[in-house]
């Protein structure tokens, strides 16, 4: 067993935490790597209010945390402002915040008793998120699928965890981006982070809300199959700060458009539509597959807790190997 700070603030077994994944993370995901001795994140990320609080009814009894996209609950409390409310009436273990500011919430999820986790991109989110006094901070590099920014995993989380030791050493740092196996975390935990958030490898599990052919789709591919760009986001109307881009697998559609954003946008209800229908359909040559780096090291889907025990198992014995 691994046991760190991050273990014993949470009160978990494995320093491991999966990704609020929007729209993949749903709450028989989270509640299956909790129970496996990890702590599972419900993907609040676009808020629906229903979607959450069916994943919550999915999740069970299980001791679960909630996972939002700052500047889009932001836009979300405009129209339901009783959103973040409901969630810490849930008593979420852990409020898990990425891409924008944590501060305006830091003290309502404070207040709640849930653990206040920030993901951060480079120094200037983790000093804000130092800031908004998060117990939790996860360095996230850009191997990661999904959205980020321009940092590396290797680069980014030692140098985080210098800045913590020298500003606020009682905050417990976690890595994330690149993450798949037991590898990976005993990487992480000798870069200096006491924990790892695991997204792509877990969202290639049988509990993941993950259409078939996307799966698949990881599968057959390789990192090199991956690219970071915005057309996903313009073809979902979705208006992400400057900065930041999401990596996927390529298909048609970014061959197409990457290259030509501004004809992305003006074809944009046309094209917005056909990507839509597409991700609905699981017709992965035009709604793009989410999925990191790590899509090279996913052999299989496997239940969420065969993932954790791997992991968890194949680090002990590289750890030991250092000792």
């Amino acid at each position: 067993m691994i046991s760190t700070r991050l273990t014993r603030l949470l009160d978990i077994q494995h320093p491991i935490i999966s990704a609020p994944m929007a729209s993949a993370a749903g709450g028989a995901l989270a509640a299956a790597v909790s129970n496996a001795g990890g702590l599972g994140l419900i993907g609040g990320a676009y808020p629906n209010p229903d979607w959450i609080e069916q994943e919550f009814g999915a999740a069970g009894n299980a001791p679960v945390g909630c996972g939002f996209i700052t500047w889009n609950l932001a836009e979300a409390l405009q129209r339901q402002p009783d959103i973040l409310d409901a969630v810490l009436a849930r008593s979420p273990k852990a409020l898990f915040l990425s891409f924008g500011d944590p501060a305006p919430y830091a003290p309502k999820i404070h207040e709640a008793g849930s653990v206040l986790i920030c993901q951060v991109q480079n120094m200037d989110h983790a000093k804000q998120a130092l800031d908004a006094g998060a117990q939790v901070i996860v360095a996230q590099g850009a191997e990661a699928g999904g959205h980020g920014r321009r940092r590396a995993t290797m680069t980014l989380v030692p140098e985080v965890a210098d800045h913590l030791a020298a500003h606020a050493p009682d905050v417990v740092l976690c890595a994330a981006g690149g993450i798949a196996d037991g590898r990976g975390l005993a990487a992480a935990l000798m870069l200096g982070a006491e924990g790892v958030v695991v997204g792509s490898r877990l969202w290639a599990s049988q509990e993941a809300l993950v259409h078939p052919n996307m799966h698949q789709a990881a599968l057959a591919a390789g990192g090199d199959d991956t690219i970071r760009s915005s057309v996903m986001d313009i073809a979902r109307k979705l208006n992400w700060p400057d900065g930041y881009t999401a990596r996927v697998l390529k298909n048609a559609f970014t061959d197409k458009w990457h290259g030509d954003l501004p004809g992305l946008l003006a074809d944009a209800e046309a094209e917005s539509a056909r990507w839509m229908a597409a991700w609905q359909s699981g017709d992965t040559t035009t709604a793009n597959t989410f999925v990191g780096e790590v899509a090279g090291l996913i052999n299989d889907i496997q239940p969420a807790a065969a993932i954790i025990e791997n992991m968890v198992a194949e680090a002990e014995g590289r750890l030991q190997v250092y000792a």
